[in-house]
């Protein structure tokens, strides 16, 4: 496919950045949108930006999302080929404590993502989504087809009411538009509020590790390079209407306007207590656990179900949780320089 230009938002996140850094080994220009707030440790972002910043196809650019005219100016200005909106208020537990970063974020800085494509014909939207939509579900593995009216916390609601926005936009406006449900991403550069930073940083330190719902969570760990590959694959791929959807029988994945949802995950369900005896594996040193009660507004279990995806861009997650976590204590060693006994 040849070169894009391509904006993608959140550039100094998790996910943000490793998408960016894949995106320029391909040859395609990116602008790096991130607003690098202090949710999380400023200079893990900023040494991630120093990372791209390094490639001169990369342009970084400092606005919040919600800011509505620098959002304004900013799509004019650089006409984009394709957007990845990764940029978000993420956290479930935080949104029990300040709900207003997510309006903020999701809701206002989406439209604003929105609206920016609708007015600069941007040829296709990619948003990420995320498993947390599944909420009172209990049907496994999680189909992009069943119903997911039922979140149980307001940062789960806030996705939800992205992919509606999206619809909407696509509908009114002919915008191709993707959403991704990502499930439980880990692996190097990861986020430090998230279970393997937090779990890896306590062992080594001799601290006890909160495990909630006292080890019966279950999740689907999803590792960064899957994610990333399973992002760029559904870049190039721009959705069309499907001509077999019924609003009689309407199908939540599927439009006959441009639109498409999308699991990625590693189709494979991991018990916490693994996940944590593989980290102490690999880091050679046992844990101290702190049982605890499941979290309000946290979900016992998830499982993606990956079919459509499989079948519309050809790829399945496969990374296994001993590869993945090693390849992430290898990483967080060299990062923090520790010196692990």
């Amino acid at each position: 496919m040849a070169a894009q230009k391509i904006l993608v938002t959140g550039a100094a996140g998790f996910i943000g950045f490793h998408l960016s850094r894949r995106l320029l080994e391909r040859g395609d220009e990116v602008v790096g949108l991130d607003s690098i707030n202090d949710y999380y440790d400023v200079n893990l972002k900023l040494a991630r930006l120093r990372q791209i910043s390094m490639n001169p196809a990369f342009k970084p650019v400092r606005i919040d999302l919600s800011d509505r005219d620098g959002m304004k100016r900013l799509f004019s200005d650089e006409k984009f080929d394709a957007v990845v909106n990764l940029a978000a208020q993420p956290g479930v537990r935080y949104s029990l404590v300040n709900p207003y970063a997510y309006v903020e974020s999701n809701i206002s800085g989406f439209l604003n993502v929105l609206e920016g494509c609708r007015h600069n014909e941007v040829k296709h939207l990619v948003f990420a989504s995320s498993s947390s939509v599944y909420g009172a579900n209990t049907k496994m593995p999680f189909s992009v087809h069943h119903n997911v009216d039922h979140p149980v916390s307001l940062y789960a609601a806030t996705k939800k009411a992205n992919e509606l926005m999206a619809h909407t936009y696509s509908s009114l406006y002919k915008i191709p538009c993707t959403g991704l449900r990502f499930f439980t991403v880990y692996g190097p550069w990861g986020r430090p509020d998230m279970a393997p930073m937090l779990f890896t940083k306590a062992i080594i330190e001799g601290r006890p590790i909160d495990v909630f719902n006292f080890g019966k969570m279950k999740r689907d760990f999803t590792y960064i390079d899957d994610i990333v590959e399973g992002v760029v694959r559904v870049i190039d791929r721009v959705p069309v209407p499907d001509p077999s959807w019924t609003g009689d029988a309407p199908d939540s994945a599927t439009s006959y306007a441009p639109y498409r949802i999308y699991n990625i995950g590693n189709n494979n369900t991991v018990e916490l207590m693994r996940f944590i005896e593989v980290l102490e594996e690999c880091l050679g040193k046992k844990a101290e656990k702190n049982f605890l009660p499941m979290q309000a507004g946290d979900v016992p279990a998830t499982y993606a179900d990956v079919d459509d995806l499989t079948r519309d861009v050809g790829f399945r997650p496969s990374t296994s949780i001993e590869d993945g976590l090693k390849r992430f204590v290898d990483w967080y060693r060299s990062y923090y320089g520790q010196a692990l006994s």
